[in-house]
C-alpha cells in the first residue's frame, strides 16, 4: 500500500506536511500507524504536486526512491509555499514496477491523483474495464501499475465531462464491481476542491477553520483529526467537508 495527502487553505511551505509535523509524510514512509495488512515501509518513490497563485494547472516532482534519500527534497519543501497540494509516498504491490512515472501524483490539465491500495486479481480482474478506455490512453500509461489504470479511468470520465464526485465515485464502485475486495482510498486534488474516497483502507480529515487536510493517517495529535467511515467519499474545500456513502450508489460502466 501507500501513504498520501492533501491539504487546501493558506500557503504553507510544503515542508508543513511533508517533514515539520510529528507524523508527517516522510516519517509515514517508514514508519507508518495504520498501514492494515499492507507492507510496512513506503520506499518505492514518492511524488508531491502543488499549485501557484494564479495557475491553475499544478507542478509535479516525482523520484523513484525513499522520500528520506533525498537530500534535496528538505530544502526544495522548506522553500516552495502552496496553498493547495498532494503528495504520496509508493510501496510497489508485489509484481509492479518501481520507476519514477509510477509514483503519485498523476496529472493532467488542473489535477493531480494517487491511488493508495491495491486491485485485486490486477490485470485481469480489470481487462474488461481497461477495454472501454481508448487505446491511445493504454499505450500512454504513465506505468504498468493498477494505480496509473485507476486514474486512466478515473481521467477518462473527466474528459467525457463527469464532475469530480462522479468520476471518482463511479471508477471506484466499477473497479470494486470487477475485483471485488481491492483497496481503493484515492485522493483528487483541482486545487480548489479535494474528492476523496476510504475503501478498505484507512483514511482521515482534520478540517481548520480555513484550511483541510485529508490523509492516510493524522499528521499529529490535534484531537481534530476524524477517521473517514469505510466506503464512503469526501469532498472537502476550505468552507466545508461532507461525505456520501458510496455503498448507496450503483455501479456503472
Amino acid at each position: 500500500m501507500c501513504r498520501h495527502l492533501a491539504y487546501l487553505g493558506p500557503p504553507i511551505p510544503l515542508a508543513a506536511l511533508l517533514f515539520d509535523a510529528p507524523h508527517a509524510l516522510a516519517r509515514q514512509s517508514f514508519a507508518p500507524r495504520d498501514m492494515r495488512g499492507g507492507g510496512s515501509v513506503n520506499a518505492d518513490g514518492f511524488g508531491l504536486g502543488w499549485y501557484r497563485e494564479g495557475d491553475p494547472v499544478p507542478l509535479r516532482y516525482r523520484r523513484d526512491c525513499p522520500i528520506w534519500t533525498d537530500a534535496a527534497l528538505p530544502a526544495l519543501a522548506a522553500a516552495t509555499v502552496s496553498a493547495a497540494a498532494l503528495g504520496a509516498v509508493r510501496n510497489a504491490t508485489t509484481g509492479m514496477p518501481t520507476m519514477e512515472t509510477a509514483a503519485a501524483p498523476f496529472t493532467e490539465g488542473r489535477f493531480l491523483f494517487s491511488h493508495n491500495g491495491r486491485i485485486i486479481g490486477w490485470p485481469e480482474s480489470v481487462t474488461g474495464l481497461a477495454g472501454t478506455l481508448p487505446v491511445r490512453d493504454l499505450l500512454t500509461l504513465d506505468a504498468p501499475t493498477d494505480a496509473a489504470l485507476l486514474w486512466a479511468l478515473v481521467r477518462h470520465r473527466l474528459r467525457g465531462g463527469a464532475s469530480t464526485v462522479d468520476a471518482v465515485g463511479e471508477t471506484v464502485l466499477a473497479v470494486e464491481a470487477a475485483a471485488p475486495g481491492s483497496r481503493l482510498n484515492v485522493l483528487l486534488n483541482d486545487g480548489s476542491t479535494v474528492v476523496a474516497t476510504a475503501w478498505t483502507h484507512s483514511l482521515s480529515v482534520l478540517r481548520r477553520p480555513d484550511a483541510v487536510l485529508i490523509a492516510s493517517e493524522p499528521f499529529d495529535d490535534d484531537p481534530g483529526w476524524r477517521p473517514v467511515p469505510d466506503r464512503h467519499l469526501v469532498v472537502a474545500t476550505t468552507a466545508g467537508v461532507t461525505l456520501t456513502d458510496l455503498s448507496e450508489r450503483t455501479a456503472t460502466a
